[in-house]
This record gives structure tokens, sequence and C-alpha cells, in this order.
């Protein structure tokens, strides 16, 4: 499955964006489906996974309640919904596709990656 993420770009603090992910070459409702981020420097870190049937979500403690996942399987298309923004959430973001969805938090066990988008808030 190929997947482009977009909808990233500069915003205030406090400030909101929500990017897409959008799929295709396979069935996008077979897999399983993760954010994750990667600031300068820094490792790539997990933000939040979202089930095949979008019954269950997971997100990272620094995200919990201000970013919400989802997932519209019949546009084959994944969001990540950013609220109340802040400098340190900073970083390319990726979304990711995996078929067995066993480690969610792992970046080294998603088999499909986007090539990424730019999220730049300012203070």
């Amino acid at each position: 499955v190929q997947l482009v993420e977009s909808g990233g770009g500069l915003v205030q603090a406090g400030g909101s964006l929500r990017l897409s992910c959008a799929a295709s070459g396979r069935r996008f409702s077979n897999y399983f489906m993760g954010w994750f981020r990667q600031a300068p420097g820094k490792e790539r870190e997990f933000v939040a996974f979202i089930s095949k049937s979008a019954s269950s979500t997971l997100y990272s403690d620094s995200v919990q309640g201000r970013f919400t996942i989802s997932r519209d399987n019949a546009k084959n298309t994944g969001y990540l919904q950013m609220n109340s923004l802040k400098p340190e959430d900073t970083a390319v973001y990726y979304c990711a596709a995996d078929l067995s969805g066993q480690y969610p938090i792992d970046a080294r066990k998603y088999d499909y990656w986007g090539q990424g988008t730019q999220v730049t808030v300012s203070s």
C-alpha cells in the first residue's frame, strides 16, 4: 500500500491542523494505521494508532486529549486532527500501515510509510 500525507504547515501555538493520509494500491481497510513524528535530532516517536475498523485507538501521553485519530475506509484515508498545538509538537509527521497491529507503538513493526509532512508550531 502507498501512503501520502498532506495537511501540514505553519500554525501558531494553540491552533489546529488536520493531517490526512491517502492510501492506494491495496485495500486500506486491511491495515492498522499509526501516526508517528520525528523532530530534528530526535528519534521517531509514536503519536497515535487506530485499528482497522476504527473501534480501537491509542495515543501517546504527550498528545492524549489534544489529538484525534480517525479513518474513512470508504475514502481510503486516515486523519490526525491536532488541536491545542504546542511548539514541542513541531516535527515531520508520518503515517504508517501495518497488517498485524500487534505492536502499535513500535515504528519498526510497520511495513508501509508515507513521505511525511512538516508541522511547525510557532510560539
